[in-house]
């Protein structure tokens, strides 16, 4: 169809939405079509006010009183329970602490500790560069042998010395999503751990981390939880592995007594054994505030958004994109997409660079793609037809090849 019949079609799509008024949960600029919310998301309406009140009220006027008045010191459980309700994880199997390589370093030593006589570690070869590194390292500091693979291929990388598998539930460059109950029952049947990075799926799919027998998972708070540049990270370990399990970072915070300040460590039970330092409270609040925008609805309806958003704009892509120089790259079937499009274009960063300058923010990664975020809460279909016209337009009109996109911004 033509992009004014689509058009048409994305007005009726929106009209009938049952989400559609969740959008109102956001603050987001007039006229912007706001599509990378897979790397920062939108700020929610109730966040100012939350922060606000946090700086104001509870460190202005209560001071260190706040972290019983205000309940401060619970924060980094009440929020966990909050974020296990979208991955499918219990209250008490998560925790908000850290950064995400900070949890994933915990959690991949803390498996593999759970695995003595083991000395191989899996990891996807295409994974985020931190997860590559901060896998490196443990392998480096436990004297493991670590082993990248395909996760499409992890069947024959598997064997009896492996002790740990850790892979990203969406890919961030193309979009791909994987089985995670498949791969998780196949790494188990080799008598290995599970370990995944919610990054890129927390918020905008179905996860189901219980129901998957994941042993441990990380992920950011700044992504689809909306949680602000920044955010606090949080970290899942399945209730099973609670008594036994090892963090290599023995914080204060994770003692069983932190205020008897004993000199020898002794981990806090359950989950609480994840955490390490102090919590970056100002953080930590807006995130619980954030939180707010997925009050009331469940993942099976935040996903079906997902899918028809993305659906569409793949429809649209095929139709208008690939004839002018563009290569989709995520795959076409629901259930190995996440809720991005990624595509290739050998002048990716001068589309992205255009594209803003248009006003549709979407992003660029290294080499050649073009990555759209459809974070389900708040983008319209509307907006992914109003993207393909720009993204044509760029095109046709050259400016992906403007000589001010030759020079790289610093964050790109």
């Amino acid at each position: 169809m033509d992009l004014t019949e689509a058009l048409h079609r994305a007005e009726q799509l929106d009209a009938e939405d049952p989400l559609a008024r969740v959008r109102e949960r956001f603050s987001l600029p007039d006229g912007l079509v706001y599509l990378d919310g897979n790397s920062l998301g939108a700020l929610g309406s109730s966040v100012p006010a939350a922060v606000g009140d946090a700086v104001q009220r509870q460190w202005g006027q209560s001071l260190v009183a706040s972290w019983n008045t205000h309940d401060w010191w619970d924060a980094p459980r009440r929020v966990g329970a909050r974020i296990a309700r979208l991955v499918g994880a219990a209250d008490d199997e998560v925790v908000v602490a850290d950064s995400t390589s900070v949890n994933l370093f915990k959690a991949l030593v803390a498996a593999a500790r759970l695995r003595p006589g083991r000395a191989t570690m899996v990891i996807e070869a295409g994974n985020f560069p931190a997860d590559l590194y901060i896998a490196d390292s443990v392998a480096d500091l436990l004297g493991l042998t670590v082993r990248r693979v395909d996760p499409l291929d992890i069947g024959s990388s598997l064997d009896d010395d492996v002790c740990v598998v850790s892979l990203s539930h969406v890919d961030y460059r193309t979009g791909r999503a994987y089985d995670m109950a498949a791969i998780t029952r196949a790494v188990h049947d080799a008598g290995a751990l599970a370990v995944w990075d919610l990054a890129h799926s927390a918020g905008a799919l179905v996860v189901e981390l219980d129901d998957c027998g994941v042993d441990f998972a990380v992920g950011c708070g700044y992504k689809y939880l909306n949680g602000g540049p920044g955010a606090p990270a949080y970290a899942m370990a399945a209730r099973r592995h609670h008594a036994t399990m090892r963090s290599p970072l023995p914080g204060w915070t994770g003692h069983a007594r932190p205020f008897a300040m004993e000199g020898t460590y002794e981990p806090a039970p359950g989950i609480d054994a994840m955490r390490c330092g102090t919590p970056p409270m100002l953080s930590l609040l807006a995130l619980e505030s954030a939180l707010g925008a997925f009050d009331g609805l469940t993942m099976p309806q935040v996903r079906a958004r997902s899918l028809s958003l993305t659906t569409l704009f793949l429809d649209l892509a095929e139709e208008h994109l690939v004839a002018h120089g563009f290569e989709v790259v995520t795959p076409r079937r629901d259930a190995e997409r996440g809720s991005q499009v990624s595509l290739n274009h050998p002048d990716a960063y001068g589309v992205v660079q255009a594209l803003a300058a248009r006003g549709v923010v979407a992003d660029f990664r290294h080499p050649d793609i073009v990555r759209l975020g459809f974070a389900p809460l708040y983008v319209r279909h509307t907006d992914v037809v109003t993207a393909v016209r720009h993204l044509v337009e760029v095109v046709e009109a050259g400016e992906d090849r403007d000589e001010q996109w030759v020079v790289r911004a610093t964050v790109t």
